[in-house]
């Protein structure tokens, strides 16, 4: 072999592996990037979540079968996805909720056990939606828990996947000139969330546990909400209902950017370690009762 020959052989052999490794560095670098917030369109369509990570992290019937109270505060931190006509899937953490509970409670749709076409939803099997209109033109999502009547309004979310659709969505509901959103405002209030993500009336009474177009799952990435995390309040818009819109069933991730409305002095509370303390055993009591008046109505059935 000449000599021009044997330095070819060598030359061959000592870039390839590094060629190999550059290969590989840059595959485990693409993994490495998280594709939210991102404004191109292949964020729309990301592997936020993989086929995979859907059905291990999809939140079943299992779930929802909790006290209204509960689930409220469970909810916090799971995340809300939808897949669109096109594809293209969204997702938004739930940082925000509101627990209506039925029964006695005053401000439910569904109080003393009033059923109507519009809140059939609320007294179906825990996790199904329930959407309905506000001022003959917004919408709001909640979902139906354990309990007679019982479900948990969905208050505001973190976006996190699908943002350029999100804005497009929200922007096509503003007035002609109107600022440009800021992505905390996306998904903060009932709906809001509900333009954000593309949710019609027609998700009405549709379960979320089996649904192929929306559906709740665990965030991988993120540990439970902690309750000392948590932020007990009272809920918003209800201020007609008396004592019963003084009941701290509002549930928010303390310091979230993305919560509706911030309420400073149930934050000191939760600060000082009475989060807990906030519902009085009345409340948690309340809460009780109406998981018992399903059992019981299950029983005489």
């Amino acid at each position: 072999m000449s000599g021009r020959k044997r330095k070819m052989v060598a030359l061959t052999a000592a870039v390839a592996p590094k060629l190999d490794v550059n290969k590989h560095k840059n595959r485990r670098d693409l993994t490495l990037k998280k594709p939210i917030h991102s404004e191109s369109a292949e964020t729309d369509r990301s592997h936020y979540f993989t086929p995979k990570t859907d059905l291990q992290h999809r939140l079943g019937e299992g779930f929802f079968n909790q006290p209204c109270i509960t689930l409220a505060k469970e909810l916090l931190g799971k995340v809300l996805a939808r897949t669109c006509a096109d594809g293209t899937e969204l997702r938004g953490r739930i940082v925000e909720t509101e627990a209506y509970l039925g029964g006695e409670d005053k401000a439910s749709h569904s109080a003393g056990g009033k059923r109507t076409e519009r809140n059939t939803a609320m007294f179906m099997k825990p996790g199904t939606i329930y959407v309905y209109p506000i001022y003959g033109i917004y919408l709001c999502m909640n979902v139906s828990s354990e309990g007679e009547g019982a479900a948990v309004l969905l208050r505001s979310l973190e976006p996190l996947q699908g943002l350029p659709t999100m804005k497009q969505l929200r922007s096509a509901r503003r007035k002609e000139g109107a600022r440009q959103l800021k992505d905390k405002e996306l998904c903060n209030g009932p709906s809001k969330l509900c333009q954000a993500l593309d949710i019609p009336r027609c998700f009405d009474r549709r379960d979320l546990a089996s649904d192929p177009e929306v559906w709740l799952e665990r965030d991988p990435n993120s540990d439970p909400a902690d309750n000392k995390d948590i932020v007990s309040a009272p809920r918003v818009g209800i201020e007609s209902h008396g004592e019963w819109a003084k009941k701290p069933w509002r549930f928010y991730l303390l310091g979230h950017p993305c919560v509706s409305v911030v309420n400073k002095e149930a934050e000191r509370e939760s600060l000082s370690g009475n989060v807990m303390n906030n519902l009085g055993p009345s409340d948690v009591e309340s809460d009780r009762g109406q998981r018992n008046v399903i059992r019981t109505s299950q029983e005489h059935h």
